[in-house]
C-alpha cells in the first residue's frame, strides 16, 4: 500500500481520495492545511491522525511514501520541490507548474531523485481516451481537429461582483488556458505529438488573466482549433476530421462519449464504460509507476510541451505571472 498525504482540503482532495481509496493501492496517512483544525476536521472524514499545518514538517514525515498536490497553480512547484528533496513521489494537480521553466526544474530533480513526479491531467488515462486513440486509423489522412472546452467558472459571479477570487488572480497563476484549456491541449499532444509551430489569441479580464481563447497548433497536414472558456459554456462536442471519418468526443475532458462517422456507413458508437469518478484512472496509473519505478514514462513529455505552448501562449496574448519573475 502506498502511504499517500494530501495537500489541500477542497472538494477536489475528497474526489482524488476516492479515486485512490478505490484502487486499493492507497492507504491515506497524513493531510495538510494553512489551519490545523481544518487539516484535523478533514483528516478525521478518513480517520487519518497525522496532520499538518507546516509543509516542511510533512514533508519530513516518515508515515507518507507520496504526496498530492492540489493548492493553487502557483504554489505547485514550490511544493513538489519541497516533498522530492525529502524523497517522496508527486502528482501535482494541473498544470504541474507556473511556466516551462518551473516544470523543466522538476522534472531535473525527479530524474536526479529518482522518484515518480505525476501530472494529474485525468483525461489522457480515460479508457474512452484509449477508444480514440485506437481508433485515429480508421479517419484517413486528418485534416481538421477541433477541441473544446468552455465552462463558466462558479467564482466568476464574485468576480464581476468586485472580488478577487483566486481562480481570476494572476498571483495564483490562473486564467482560463491553465485552468481549462490544458485539458483539450493536453490531448492533442498525447494524440498528435508536439507541433510544427502554434498561434494563440486570448481575451483578458481587468485582473490580468485570460477570461477565454483560441489556440491553433500547425501540424504538416492538418490543424488543431483549441477552444477554451471561464466565462462562457460550451455544449458541443470535439471532433476529430480525416479524409475517411470524423470521432465526435463528448465533453472532452472526461472524453464521456466517442462515436465514428465514415461516409455511406452507419454511426458507430464507440463508447465503453468508466467510473464515474473519472480520476480513478490517474490514481491508478501513478500507483503502477512507484510500485514499478518506472521514472521514465512518457507522461513528462507530454507535460513538458504543453507547458511551453501555454507558457509562449500566455507571452502572445500578454498574461504575465509574478511566478514568471524568479
Amino acid at each position: 500500500m502506498i502511504r499517500l498525504g494530501v495537500i489541500g482540503t477542497n472538494w477536489i482532495t475528497d474526489r482524488f481520495i476516492a479515486a485512490a481509496l478505490s484502487t486499493g493501492k492507497y492507504q491515506l496517512t497524513a493531510v495538510y492545511s494553512r489551519q490545523l483544525d481544518t487539516a484535523e476536521r478533514f483528516a478525521a472524514k478518513y480517520q487519518v491522525r497525522h496532520c499538518y499545518d507546516s509543509l516542511e514538517e510533512m514533508a519530513r514525515a516518515d508515515e507518507l511514501d507520496a504526496i498530492y498536490i492540489a493548492s493553487p497553480n502557483s504554489l505547485h512547484a514550490s511544493q513538489a520541490k519541497l516533498f522530492m528533496l525529502q524523497g517522496k513521489h508527486v502528482i501535482g494537480e494541473k498544470p504541474l507548474a507556473s511556466n516551462y521553466t518551473e516544470v523543466e526544474e522538476l522534472i531535473e530533480l525527479a530524474q536526479q531523485k529518482q522518484l515518480i513526479l505525476f501530472e494529474a491531467m485525468k483525461t489522457v488515462y480515460t479508457p474512452n481516451f484509449a477508444i480514440v486513440k485506437r481508433a485515429l486509423d480508421k479517419l484517413g489522412r486528418l485534416r481538421k481537429v477541433h477541441f473544446t472546452y468552455c465552462q463558466y467558472s462558479s467564482r466568476y459571479q464574485k468576480y464581476l461582483d468586485g472580488d478577487n477570487p483566486n481562480t481570476f488572480n494572476p498571483e495564483f497563476s490562473n486564467g482560463s488556458l491553465m485552468d481549462i484549456g490544458i485539458y483539450p491541449l493536453s490531448c492533442a499532444i498525447s494524440l498528435f505529438g508536439e507541433p510544427n509551430s502554434m498561434t494563440a489569441q486570448g481575451v483578458l479580464l481587468d485582473s490580468g488573466v485570460d477570461a477565454h481563447g483560441t489556440l491553433v497548433l500547425h501540424y504538416r497536414d492538418f490543424d488543431v482549433t483549441i477552444s477554451h472558456s471561464k466565462v462562457s459554456d460550451g455544449v458541443i462536442p470535439s471532433e476529430i476530421q480525416g479524409e475517411q471519418g470524423t470521432l465526435l468526443i463528448d465533453f472532452i475532458s472526461e472524453c464521456r462519449g466517442v462515436r465514428l462517422y465514415r461516409r455511406d456507413e452507419p454511426v458507430v458508437d464507440l463508447t465503453v464504460d468508466q467510473d464515474e469518478n473519472t480520476m480513478r484512472y490517474e490514481a491508478d496509473m501513478f500507483a503502477d509507476l512507484i510500485i514499478t519505478s518506472n521514472t521514465a514514462y512518457g507522461g513528462l513529455h507530454r507535460t513538458r510541451v504543453v507547458s511551453a505552448i501555454i507558457t509562449q501562449a500566455r507571452e502572445i496574448i500578454g498574461v504575465r505571472y509574478p511566478a514568471d519573475q524568479h
